[in-house]
């Protein structure tokens, strides 16, 4: 009697890995189908404004009509334009659109943004030695990406954020000595200022040349601006920078950086000192673990600290800035395997991202300013988070030592 293992062999193990591996890219495709689509349901459904797009629409247009870049108004929310005359320069092509054209095309290409910075977390984040990230992978993290809080403001404004994240990580992802390494943080800087930390990080950890190349490269997006818009980067750099009141208001819930959870837990719409000694220290002290982290070799860690140092300190980080949430899973859920805890952890962090808790919170008028102690972690979740990764990650660059 023949074995029926002879009759029917079992399949070879690349067989049957690959039939896996086939298996978990259609999951992961229905999976961010049915995502899409429900992002597709919501844009047809609500109108969403895309505030943020409006305003850059505006200062394009202002760049190309010769009209002051920083004396409008548009919205419902009169919102004024915040950027620098490079970033307005920029934005004239948004203007040949009709706005219909230009709302799907600020979708579909956060959409390609997105899926370009989860490439790059999932590359620039693994751990020494591990396989590069399968196409199931890549299609998960995309799907699961798009429920982030910041991420789907970051639609829902027509944002820019996702764009500026991926220059930066695109860039520090490259080799070190690579051509012209640094200058796509110059580009981010000019186009909005806080990336320039960056460029700092280079220089602190010793890549003067990488450093010199970003400096250099903002620059040029500086005399970029003057030479084009003269009255405007005059206006922009001795006036509009430095009104803060300019971008919103510091204290709403809106406002997740250091300054907001310090302005909310002190009831007060200007924080002041105890900001500003805040914020000194929390740059020196991030700064510092993100070098010494870039120095034991673990340079995912040390720019994720970097990102994670600019929103804290920045006097005004918009929920929609964190975008940075990506790659900071992404790196968290690629060092916590096998250990119980850290993937707890790891939920943990994907859950405040993705909860939304500081719109559950009190927050018309001036409600933000009024919150119970109980409610305070709810409504400053990002910068909670924040302290906390720049915490973990010197405590174990002090054990290791």
């Amino acid at each position: 009697m023949t074995a029926l293992s002879e009759v029917h062999p079992a399949p070879p193990p690349v067989r049957a890995a690959s039939r896996r591996l086939l298996l978990l890219v259609l999951a992961a495709l229905l999976v961010l189908a049915l995502t899409l689509a429900g992002y597709a349901l919501f844009f047809t459904t609500y109108p969403v404004p895309m505030a943020d797009m409006l305003v850059y629409r505006a200062e394009g247009a202002a760049v190309a009509s010769g009209h002051d870049l920083y004396g409008f108004r548009v919205t419902r929310w009169n919102l004024p334009a915040t950027y620098p005359p490079f970033a307005a320069m920029l934005f004239v092509p948004t203007t040949w659109l009709p706005l219909g054209v230009l709302r799907g095309g600020f979708v579909l290409g956060n959409l390609g943004l997105l899926a370009a910075l989860t490439h790059l977390s999932l590359r620039f984040t693994a751990r020494p030695g591990a396989p590069r990230a399968s196409p199931a992978a890549l299609l998960a993290v995309l799907a699961g990406a798009l429920w982030l809080e910041p991420v789907f403001q970051t639609f829902v404004y027509g944002q820019i954020n996702l764009a500026l994240a991926v220059l930066v990580l695109w860039d520090l992802s490259r080799p070190d000595g690579a051509r012209c390494k640094g200058f796509a943080i110059g580009i981010a800087a000019g186009i909005k200022l806080t990336p320039a930390i960056f460029a700092v990080y280079l220089a602190l950890t010793g890549r003067t040349r990488e450093a010199a190349t970003a400096a250099a490269a903002f620059a040029g997006t500086v005399l970029l601006g003057i030479a084009v818009l003269p009255g405007a980067s005059v206006d922009f750099w001795t006036t509009r920078l430095y009104e803060t009141d300019r971008v919103g208001k510091l204290w709403i819930v809106d406002n997740q950086s250091l300054q907001g959870l310090i302005a909310r837990l002190l009831h007060t719409p200007r924080p002041g000192p105890v900001w500003v000694a805040a914020a000194v220290l929390t740059t020196a002290a991030g700064l510092a673990i993100a070098t010494r982290a870039a120095r034991r070799g673990l340079e995912a860690w040390g720019v994720l600290c970097t990102a994670v140092t600019a929103l804290l300190v920045s006097p005004i980080s918009w929920s929609h800035h964190w975008v940075w949430c990506v790659p900071l899973l992404t790196l968290l859920a690629a060092h916590t395997r096998g250990i119980a805890w850290r993937r707890g952890a790891v939920l943990a962090a994907a859950a405040a991202f993705a909860c939304r808790s500081m719109w559950l919170t009190p927050h018309q008028g001036d409600l933000d300013l009024h919150l119970p102690w109980w409610q305070q972690p709810l409504a400053s979740p990002y910068p909670l988070l924040g302290l906390a990764v720049l915490t973990a990650v010197a405590t174990r660059l002090r054990r290791s030592t």
